[in-house]
């Protein structure tokens, strides 16, 4: 009965968030702007849409932040048999993952992504039963409590693993994710789609580094195709694979 009450809790909570957002305006630069199908894979926290029809079993993914959640990975695997590259410099996130019975396709790495290669400070959460952590400095970490970690930029990444085409690049980098994807566009490695967790209630200026970062993607020839519920998982499509 107490568990019922504090689920209905949430969700009148989020269906509250998710209304001022509106009547506010903050989400406006959130507009659909593709229309292509799109399909919701993975767990409600793990989650992402998806457009379902440019994939197959040659299709490339890569997966930056994994925690302890590979719902989404292990969908695509499982409805594809596609090769799902994941990346997650967590010390938590890591040894969860050791523990995981792990599908063939699945190929994990244990360094992140950044700007550049080389080691990073990588803060941990606020709440040690949380396994987020972030390259940057936000709401949800510690900043007394750092690690060193290694991160790679894109570039090198594909370079070492052979890629030239990623299909599907997943990113959930907890608020890091604005000067990555500035890094990624300036590249030429080729993305269809581009699926991304933004962290703007997280971040000093968030919403304002949204914005920009999302009309920089449109510049890019890359649309909004579907937006989660909570307004932060945002799924983008270079118009390029739609022609």
């Amino acid at each position: 009965m107490i568990n019922a009450i504090i689920n209905l809790l949430k969700r009148i909570k989020a269906k509250i968030r998710k209304l001022t957002l509106i009547l506010t305006g903050k989400v406006n630069h959130l507009k659909k702007r593709v229309k292509c199908g799109h399909t919701w894979y993975g767990s409600k926290y793990g989650g992402y849409y998806v457009c379902p029809e440019l994939l197959n079993e040659k299709s490339i993914i890569y997966s930056f932040g994994i925690g302890e959640d590979i719902s989404f990975d292990k969908t695509l695997i499982n409805k594809y048999n596609c090769s799902v590259f994941c990346f997650d410099p967590t010390p938590k996130s890591i040894n969860w993952m050791k523990r995981q019975e792990l599908p063939e396709g699945l190929h994990f790495f244990e360094f992140g992504i950044g700007t550049k290669s080389g080691l990073y400070d990588f803060y941990l959460p606020n709440n040690p039963e949380n396994v987020s952590s972030s390259a940057v400095i936000q709401n949800n970490i510690d900043f007394t409590r750092k690690i060193t970690v290694k991160m790679k930029s894109l570039a090198d990444i594909c370079n070492e693993l052979g890629h030239k085409h990623i299909d599907i690049l997943k990113i959930d980098i907890e608020g890091a994710e604005y000067d990555v994807i500035e890094n990624i566009l300036s590249t030429n490695i080729s993305i269809t789609q581009l699926l991304v967790e933004f962290h703007d209630r997280l971040v000093e200026n968030g919403i304002t580094k949204g914005k920009q970062i999302i009309k920089k993607l449109i510049s890019y020839n890359y649309g909004i195709f579907a937006v989660s519920d909570s307004f932060e998982e945002i799924s983008f499509i270079n118009r390029n694979a739609l022609i």
